[in-house]
């Protein structure tokens, strides 16, 4: 009895042992991607396209526009994710963030800017390419958003941009753009893009997309959008881009996961 048991169980690891392997669809890694359209809050019935594309996408509202309370409501109420498209330098206006001005006049802007988008979870840098590179009032920033319990974007108008490397040292939720999609607005150029950021999430296992709502944009999200599961891609919201993503940085964006 004890004999043919001690065979069984040689007969039953050898099977496990030259079992065949598992296919390669079994167990390959998943590809995400996050979309944000920034600039809205200027023209209702062309944002509310932005709301009706099949998906997570992010509404990122500027302050200093018409309907900029209103279009956050209505993003709100359609379950999307609101976050505040902050001015910052060489962009002008009552909201905008430049290097000469005292932490204390940007403390002031910001809470204007805040109170003009409500329901925000976040923001991320309207251009911003002189400011982003101020490591002073980015580290500032960051630490206010933690107090505020917000994330940071950030889109990365510059290479010479410090926000997310500040994000990263006290720990707050952030997360940084990949790919602008409508640098160029033509939907060839755009599909190309989406394209872009496709390949990026298959390489690396996600991107971060930005873009406008252009005509153009709008016409190739809505026809191309639909096709990411086909394509192995799944399409997340930007929160659940930050939870992934843990405050790392991308090979694009830094070093072993540091911001650079």
């Amino acid at each position: 009895m004890g004999r043919r048991f001690i065979l069984g169980l040689l007969c039953c690891l050898a099977s496990v042992a030259f079992a065949a392997p598992a296919t390669p669809g079994a167990s390959s890694h998943k590809a995400y991607l996050s979309l944000i359209i920034d600039d809205l809050g200027q023209n209702l019935p062309r944002d509310r396209q932005v709301l009706a594309l099949p998906g997570p996408v992010t509404a990122a509202i500027m302050p200093d526009t018409p309907h900029a309370a209103e279009f956050a409501r209505e993003a709100h109420r359609a379950g999307k994710i609101v976050m505040l498209h902050m001015p910052m330098d060489p962009a002008t206006g009552p909201f905008a963030w430049h290097p000469e001005l005292s932490i204390e006049e940007l403390g002031k802007r910001l809470d204007a800017a805040f109170a003009a988008v409500p329901y925000t979870s976040g923001i991320n840098n309207h251009m911003g390419s002189r400011m982003t590179a101020q490591p002073q009032a980015m580290a500032w920033l960051m630490a206010n958003l933690q107090q505020r319990h917000k994330f940071f974007v950030d889109s990365r108008t510059s290479a010479q941009t410090v926000a997310a490397a500040e994000a990263q040292k006290i720990g707050l939720a952030s997360v940084s753009r990949d790919v602008f999609l409508d640098d160029e607005r033509t939907e060839a150029a755009i599909t190309h893009q989406l394209q872009t950021a496709i390949d990026l999430a298959h390489r690396q296992g996600s991107a971060v997309m930005i873009g406008h709502p252009y005509p153009q944009t709008l016409a190739v999200l809505e026809r191309e959008l639909p096709k990411l599961k086909a394509q192995g891609i799944e399409w997340i919201d930007i929160k659940s881009m930050i939870s992934l993503r843990s405050n790392r940085a991308m090979t694009g964006h830094g070093k072993d996961g540091v911001y650079r």
